[in-house]
């Protein structure tokens, strides 16, 4: 997709697992087989909390829980194994209803988008090639930023890449982590149920709209400004 320099353009920014791709359940199941080989055990409910988090934050998060402290070589192999845990589960990765349509859509309206991600690229590579992505379609993953959401970094990179002020891009999320990063960054956002949270959750967090899924978000494109071509 061509990247725009028009100040006044409009773009999205998009979250992956759980936005465009059905794969949150599958991270957690993947966390806790981790998370249980290094002797640490959670309720998966509780790993779902903190799912869009970055993989280091989410330990923190989910360790405070059982107060046991782990060290940064333990923290890497906790991540390691949920990678390769994660991967196993790749066959049953599905694109969530409307996300292939709904970028689709905004191709056709000459509208630019970027995928941001907490995930490292060696997971987010499993869901990335489930989309039709447009050549040259940004993709921020968590190996090219010095923090993940909810820090904003990720979503002001894909910001900068596109070329498009970030006050004037629509984060679109299914976590709270999302939308307080799209608050932080200062863009507007969006939120989808499509990843477990609740619609209070979401607009608690910062979401002026929330949809069902990708399929809903392109029913009500026009609610999010951009415009239906006018009928013949």
């Amino acid at each position: 997709m061509t990247a725009s320099q028009d100040p006044d353009s409009l773009a999205f920014l998009f979250d992956l697992d759980g936005t465009l791709v059905d794969s949150v359940y599958q991270h957690v199941l993947a966390w806790r087989e981790a998370t249980q080989a290094s002797g640490i055990e959670l309720p998966v409910w509780k790993i779902h909390r903190q799912i869009g988090m970055s993989g280091g934050l989410m330990l923190h998060a989910l360790c405070r829980e059982t107060g046991r402290p782990v060290s940064k070589d333990e923290a890497e192999r906790i991540q390691r194994l949920h990678a390769d845990a994660f991967a196993k589960q790749a066959p049953s990765l599905r694109v969530l209803p409307g996300a292939q349509e709904l970028l689709n859509a905004l191709t056709a309206a000459d509208v630019p988008y970027a995928i941001a991600t907490s995930g490292r690229l060696q997971s987010a590579q499993h869901t990335l090639k489930l989309l039709k992505l447009p050549p040259g379609t940004p993709v921020v993953t968590r190996d090219q930023v010095k923090r993940a959401k909810p820090d904003p970094d990720l979503f002001l990179a894909a910001a900068e890449q596109l070329r498009v002020p970030i006050a004037k891009c629509i984060v679109v999320g299914d976590s709270v982590w999302d939308l307080l990063a799209a608050r932080r960054a200062s863009a507007l956002g969006v939120g989808l149920l499509s990843g477990g949270y609740g619609r209070e959750e979401l607009e608690r967090a910062g979401a002026y709209r929330t949809y069902d899924d990708p399929a809903d978000l392109l029913r009500h494109l026009d609610e999010c400004g951009v415009r239906p071509d006018p009928p013949a």
